[in-house]
């Protein structure tokens, strides 16, 4: 089922969180919005679900307008943060409760019940209460009792960010397995591009209540078209670009940026704001015969050990620019306050935006 959202407006104490915003997420899709806190993800979700109404503007479910249908006439399935179960009923009911509620006789339901729960790996913890499990497995139930009522839409407000990290990376690879059976259209909601990246089929960047940038994974973060999104996607390295000279002997465009003058492939025009966006794992050390085009002398400010990689914040006439080698690839890893060159790639992109 497709999902649309068609100039919706949305204000709080006076001040415009959305102003005529527009967007379609296609049926059957794992669809996420990344973005930091106070964007407005979460409220674009809570729309869907019914529990916010748009102070204008539409909110359809196919063709079917829904912005003024009530929560539980929508038939959306959801996983909140805190998991959201019933502590005083058992694994089992709490996910026969929204079948039950739906007037599915009780043997039946507890039939569907237990055929999701064996599906998430707890059909021996039916008998138990949500206490007695720990986060991961209480996030499980949560899953199954979303997914059991066969929703048409499933929505899944932040729910592996109350997890640890060997927890969650298990868990998203369940999620979206499960949702790859169900073939239902799915809005996730993250602040963790990890996540954002590893679990969706397309992911719309937002920041201040706008969407910035929609694409799959891989357009996101290897062809960001601002600023916002090179940076908070998988972190950037923002160089300020002052000019543009003619192109190189093989047609590359060259970009004066204060004393340094880079290479790019990128197509992007220049505009006001325009930055260059270089990934860390990008940057490279070179040799100081390496001086010219892409290059940029520096010194070292910070070395962090990250176990298969080291990171490196370096001082240079552009800024400070971080990078990340992969440990075992360098004869010589520099140490704090050593002279160093980089060598910036002409695969860094023009990006516009702050």
């Amino acid at each position: 089922m497709k999902i649309s959202f068609k100039a919706i407006a949305q204000s709080y104490g006076g001040q415009k969180l959305f102003e005529q915003l527009d967007l379609s997420i296609p049926s059957g899709t794992f669809f996420t919005l990344l973005g930091p806190s106070g964007c407005g993800k979460t409220t674009l979700l809570r729309m869907l679900g019914g529990f916010v109404r748009p102070d204008s503007g539409a909110i359809l479910f196919g063709d079917e307008d829904v912005t003024h249908v009530p929560v539980h006439k929508r038939n959306v399935g959801m996983v909140f943060q805190d998991y959201a179960l019933f502590p005083d009923r058992t694994v089992l009911a709490n996910v026969c409760y929204g079948l039950t509620a739906r007037g599915v006789p009780n043997a039946a339901a507890q039939e569907r019940a237990l055929a999701m729960l064996r599906r998430v790996g707890l059909a021996d913890f039916a008998d138990r209460a949500p206490a007695a499990l720990s986060g991961g497995q209480r996030q499980r139930v949560a899953m199954a009792r979303a997914l059991v009522i066969g929703p048409r839409l499933l929505l899944l407000d932040e729910p592996l960010s109350a997890l640890d990290v060997k927890l969650r990376v298990g868990l998203r690879s369940m999620i979206r397995e499960l949702q790859r059976e169900a073939g239902i259209t799915t809005l996730f909601v993250t602040h963790d591009q990890e996540e954002a990246l590893a679990m969706s089929d397309q992911i719309a960047v937002m920041d201040r209540g706008r969407i910035v940038q929609i694409g799959s994974p891989q357009d996101i973060y290897s062809r960001p078209t601002t600023a916002f999104a090179a940076d908070f996607v998988g972190g950037a390295n923002l160089i300020a670009i002052d000019s543009e000279l003619p192109p190189d002997a093989a047609g590359r465009r060259r970009l004066k940026c204060g004393d340094a003058i880079l290479l790019t492939t990128s197509e992007e025009p220049l505009q006001v704001g325009s930055q260059l966006a270089v990934r860390t794992e990008d940057v490279a050390f070179g040799e100081a015969v390496d001086a010219g085009p892409g290059a940029l002398p520096g010194v070292v400010e910070h070395v962090e050990f990250r176990g298969s990689t080291t990171g490196y914040a370096v001082r240079t006439a552009v800024g400070v620019v971080r990078l990340d080698a992969r440990n075992g690839t360098l004869a010589h890893g520099p140490v704090r306050d050593e002279r160093v060159m980089l060598r910036v790639p002409p695969s860094a992109r023009i990006v516009q935006g702050t």
